[in-house]
């Protein structure tokens, strides 16, 4: 019988490799002496076929010639050109997915990895035990992986994700899930793959981060300062924290006066500064608004909190360049300590907030700690606050009017009203126990609603009653003064009383005019139009803007009961109100001196040519029925 050729060949090791043909000789060779051999070619891996062949002559024969089979062949050529294709694409699959096999003996520590797996683990050496493999990864994690091997009795499998570090020490991640050979009884081989997941593991840390940061300053954000406290209470086992609650003085005038971006452009400037202020010793976050939080630690320096909040101090003692501008601003610092001043971040935030307030109040520019006499003026102001929101609805308020005289012959001309307050449980409570708290929770817009309502009623009935008086002053805080349609209340409520505009007079803090607005200018020029008079209270104690009283319609000034009582012995009172009283001559505005009396400070007002005053040597607030038995008396 002739030859048929064997793999679509003449000769059976024609175009074969070297070490394939050798072995193929050998069956050849083997198949002459038995009748029948089975050949299985190396390179096929899986057993995907068997090329059978058959002598066709006897064994005695010289020559030997084989008969292979028909089918046999073109099956075994496509499955070698499966497998060669199928391996190239699961390497290729590997590679994309970045996973890698790999297959452990526990009884000699052999490992198995595939090409992709050493590219994951950043070595271009075989890793040929589970030891090599371990000595990849850091410490805590080596340990780890060590640990979850040796408990792998019962045949579960695990799934861990592990950091690494490359061969030049560049950290990386990896996923590692493993199984025991579910047909190994002992589970002494396990197999499984490797991940690279070092950049989802990036994009999870940058999310973090974003979660955690201010996107304005890059601080900490407030969700991520209270778990920085939650977690140093927690862990220092005595409450080894101090909190620093940084208050930036006078934000608001410069975001409202240049705008939301020169704001945010100081906020961005201060965190810079109390960051580098604190040099890594605290913690920094930016808590909300102008508000920051510094969180530092006190076992191993007890004075540091008062350290560092006069290192901030001193980082703001230059100005601020915001554009062409340059601003000074200060910072309030409040201080609480764990645990003596809370046990929680919201106790230890909230005192140091506390401590916070009661510097600015001093004096802003200045640091103040927690005391437990603050936490006692914080529960009486908690418990205001809580009486405060019902006292209008209680009809608790009512107004007392104090009489401006004519300094020269002692005939009331006007009455400013005055707030007063009393609560059943609370007594009788003065205005500065209640006024800056109604301010600060915004019930002052409420209550200097009905104080509007009430003066201007009220000088209505003495017009109908011929007792005639030339305005009514009213104290308009700047929350009311800012908030929505306080021309078109005042409009209003004049229409109701039948007044004329000059008949109201509204009395203004000098903080109005040092966070003069666009918006601020517009209510002027609505109340200058409805004929309202417009004074400042207190000239002089605060934020004396005196180009805004050239640019403004102002109509006076009332000067401080706190420079009257000095007068006439007092150099600096005299000074004081000297220059305020010059100040509102040479700019034609009326004067009103407050807190006159004794006869010598009237007598000293008359000379420098005040001629309008009031106090008690005229008469304190009055109810308005003994204002208009005076008003009365006067007439006749």
């Amino acid at each position: 019988m002739s030859s048929q050729p064997v793999f679509g060949r003449k000769h059976p090791t024609e175009g074969k490799p070297s070490d394939d043909a050798e072995s193929l000789l050998q069956a050849l060779t083997e198949a002459a002496r038995h009748s029948e051999y089975s050949y299985s070619v190396r390179k096929l891996l899986l057993q995907a076929a068997q090329a059978l062949a058959k002598p066709n002559a006897a064994p005695a024969s010289k020559t030997t010639k084989f008969n292979s089979s028909a089918d046999a062949i073109p099956a075994l050529t496509t499955a070698i050109h499966n497998l060669q294709r199928d391996k190239l694409l699961f390497r290729r699959v590997q590679e994309l997915a970045q996973i890698g096999g790999w297959q452990w003996n526990r009884n000699d520590d052999s490992l198995f990895l595939t090409e992709e797996a050493h590219r994951i683990l950043r070595r271009n050496h075989a890793l040929g035990t589970m030891s090599a493999l371990q000595s990849c990864l850091c410490k805590s994690h080596r340990e780890r992986l060590q640990k979850t091997l040796a408990e792998i009795r019962d045949g579960t499998g695990f799934d861990l994700e592990l950091q690494g570090e490359s061969a030049n020490g560049t950290p990386f991640w990896i996923s590692m899930i493993g199984e025991p050979d579910p047909h190994d009884p002992t589970h002494a081989s396990l197999s499984g793959t490797l991940q690279d997941i070092t950049a989802r593991k990036h994009a999870e840390e940058a999310l973090r981060q974003q979660a955690q940061t201010d996107a304005l300053t890059g601080l900490l954000n407030r969700d991520a300062i209270l778990g920085h406290i939650a977690t140093r209470l927690h862990a220092a086992g005595k409450a080894d924290i101090a909190l620093l609650y940084i208050d930036l003085d006078r934000f608001k005038i410069v975001n409202d006066v240049l705008g939301h971006s020169a704001g945010d452009q100081l906020l961005m400037e201060a965190a810079h500064r109390i960051r580098c202020a604190v040099e890594g010793e605290a913690t920094i976050a930016r808590f909300g608004g102008d508000e920051f939080l510094a969180a530092c630690r006190t076992s191993d320096d007890p004075t540091r909190p008062e350290r560092l909040a006069r290192q901030i101090q001193c980082a703001f003692l230059s100005p601020f360049k915001l554009g062409t501008d340059e601003f000074n601003v200060t910072t309030s610092i409040g201080i609480s300590r764990a645990p003596t001043d809370g046990r929680t971040p919201k106790e230890l935030i909230q005192n140091a907030d506390v401590a916070m307030y009661v510097s600015k109040r001093r004096a802003r520019n200045g640091f103040q700690a927690f005391t437990q006499e603050m936490a006692s003026h914080q529960q009486e102001q908690l418990l205001i606050e809580t009486r405060l929101r019902r006292a209008l609805d209680n009809n608790e308020f009512r107004l007392v009017y104090q009489p401006q005289v004519d300094l020269r012959s002692g005939k009331i001309i006007s009455a400013e009203a005055l707030i007063r307050w009393h609560n059943p449980e609370l007594g009788e409570m003065r205005p500065d126990r209640f006024i800056e708290l109604a301010e600060t929770t915004g019930e002052i817009v409420r209550i200097g609603h009905w104080v509007l309502s009430e003066a201007c009623a009220q000088m209505r009935r003495w017009r109908e009653q011929n007792l005639y008086i030339q305005r009514v002053a009213v104290n308009v805080s700047y929350r009311q003064f800012l908030g929505e349609n306080l021309a078109d209340t005042v409009e209003r409520l004049l229409a109701e009383a039948d007044l004329p505009g000059h008949a109201l007079e509204l009395e203004l803090t000098e903080r109005l005019l040092a966070e003069d607005t666009s918006d601020t200018e517009q209510v002027f020029d609505r109340l200058r139009r409805l004929g309202v008079r417009l004074s400042i209270d207190d000239f002089g104690e605060g934020y004396s803007a005196l180009n805004y009283l050239r640019r403004l319609p102002i109509h006076g000034l009332k000067l401080s009961h706190s420079f009257m009582k000095g007068v006439p012995n007092a150099i600096s009172d005299v000074a004081i109100c000297q220059t305020v009283t010059g100040i509102s001559q040479s700019l034609g505005l009326d004067m009103v001196a407050e807190g006159i009396e004794n006869e010598l400070q009237r007598n000293f007002m008359l000379k420098l040519g005040v001629n309008i005053g009031q106090g008690f040597l005229y008469a304190p607030g009055l109810p308005a029925h003994e204002f208009t038995e005076r008003l009365s008396a006067q007439l006749h």
